[in-house]
């Protein structure tokens, strides 16, 4: 059962409140290059990505979003830490969103103006918590950043923003470890009823970091946590954006792009099915349409699933049966099936079937 919880807008996206969750994803360019940020940016929008984050280190970073929030097909929001300044800097420039944290930004004042200036253009703030810069205090009080410190961390943060009548709210919970995450996420979710921004911090290769984030996304999301998601990889931000809409998609809580289902071969197989299937998923992977493409290498369990996908394909010797709904289309040698699958999966998303 989804968790029922508060809901804001980042520019044109509604967070929250019933709303579908959303993939995030964060440049990785030099903010201060706006011809690169906005090329990352676009690669994103084209990949699925629903909102960006850029980093703001210092003042020309800050004044250069006023520029990508001219171009930026997504709604962008501006991460920050420490100095007011550069929030009040990029929100003057057009951001849709804050990442920063209001017990690091210093005297109340300073936060009062962030929040009024927030206030004034209907931007929320994502208070973020990160298991890796823990205020000195907790550290100290719980020895290390327990679950428990970093729902105290993120309170303290949200009780700021409280005391001076703002609500326009998200938070994160991010550690490195799915454990820690997932308990953290658990029991601030159990206290609070503003929207999450859920995601395993420092997840690590596309490899390694997928798998990380799968189990403990997948975790969340099937208890009902988050509304709002970003898988954080050290590699491509676009690689970022596809894991997380296949996370979603195989919870059936989104629909993006064709499901893959291809068996893991056996001695069974007579075709060479491996270089098959990555090459049917590589070249169907921007298709935008929700459709079942089965990759099946034996008369076994093959052309029960390649009949129950929208199309499919299932392996016989040197050859294999190309369906679509159900139905056989023709027989194809081995060096051709990838091609007509490919072709068929096409045919299939340009019309309003299956």
């Amino acid at each position: 059962m989804p968790r029922k919880t508060r809901q804001i807008k980042v520019g044109n996206v509604t967070v929250g409140g019933g709303a579908p969750v959303s993939v995030q994803s964060m440049c990785n360019t030099d903010t201060r290059d706006v011809p690169a940020t906005l090329t990352q940016i676009r690669a994103l929008a084209d990949a699925g990505c629903e909102i960006v984050r850029c980093a703001v280190p210092d003042r020309e970073a800050a004044e250069a979003l006023r520029a990508i929030c001219a171009e930026s097909p997504l709604p962008l929001i501006a991460d920050i830490h420490f100095d007011y300044q550069l929030a009040l800097t990029a929100l003057a420039g057009g951001v849709d969103g804050l990442r920063i944290n209001p017990g690091n930004i210093g005297e109340r004042w300073k936060v009062q103006e962030v929040v009024k200036a927030c206030a004034g253009r209907g931007v929320p703030i994502r208070i973020g918590v990160n298991g890796g810069s823990l205020e000195k205090e907790l550290l100290a009080k719980y020895g290390h950043p327990t679950a428990e410190a970093m729902v105290e961390s993120a309170l303290g943060h949200v009780r700021i923003l409280e005391d001076l009548g703002f609500d326009q709210i998200k938070v994160s919970l991010k550690a490195s470890d799915i454990r820690r995450t997932v308990e953290a996420y658990r029991q601030l979710a159990a206290q609070v009823d503003y929207p999450l921004h859920i995601g395993i911090t420092e997840a690590g290769t596309t490899w390694s970091g997928t798998i990380k984030s799968a189990i403990g996304l997948g975790t969340l999301l099937y208890d009902g946590i988050g509304d709002t998601l970003r898988v954080s990889l050290t590699g491509d931000p676009v690689e970022e954006v596809r894991v997380g809409w296949e996370i979603l998609k195989s919870l059936e809580l989104r629909e993006r792009g064709p499901v893959f289902v291809s068996c893991p071969t056996c001695g069974r197989c007579q075709i060479d099915l491996i270089p098959i299937a990555e090459e049917v998923e590589r070249r169907l992977h921007d298709l935008p349409k929700k459709i079942t493409v089965a990759v099946m290498g034996c008369v076994v369990n093959g052309p029960g699933e390649a009949r129950e996908a929208d199309v499919g394909i299932a392996g016989g010797k040197g050859q294999g049966l190309l369906f679509r709904h159900g139905e056989v289309v023709r027989k194809v040698p081995q060096a051709e099936l990838a091609d007509a699958l490919v072709e068929e999966a096409r045919r299939l998303a340009e019309t309003d079937q299956g």
